[in-house]
């Protein structure tokens, strides 16, 4: 009983369109900043290095360098402040969370680019 109210609750907070990316990824998080009581968006790129929690809750982790130091933020996936997530490039990872990049500095840090499987039809229009 207690289960299903809370599941129907958490129901109403779920987006529309789910958020595609993967650990690894190259992403641009577009953030809704409030500034007194103008709004704008504010853009965090840098790789997914984890995922967790599940439902309403769940969590992804973005890690990124600037100038030399690593700066990693937490967002909730479905927060209303987040406006859109742009996958930049995938990358080829066999782990679910990518933690041994701290330790890493400079190219050590980049992952090989996961090559994304295009349709025949689609490869036909880029050619003609």
């Amino acid at each position: 009983m207690n289960h299903d109210l809370i599941k129907a609750v958490e129901a109403t907070s779920f987006r529309e369109e789910p958020l595609e990316f993967e650990i690894g990824d190259t992403v641009d998080v577009h953030c809704r900043i409030l500034e007194g009581n103008k709004e704008r968006i504010q853009v965090f790129n840098g790789v997914v290095i984890a995922r967790s929690g599940s439902g309403t809750r769940e969590m992804f982790t973005v890690r990124r360098l600037v100038q030399g130091e690593g700066v990693e933020r937490k967002f909730p996936l479905h927060s209303p402040r987040i406006a859109k997530i742009e996958v930049k490039r995938s990358g080829v990872v066999r782990r679910a969370k990518l933690y041994y990049l701290r330790d890493r500095v400079g190219k050590a840090v980049r992952l090989k680019e996961r090559r994304r499987n295009i349709p025949a039809k689609a490869k036909a229009k880029a050619k003609g």
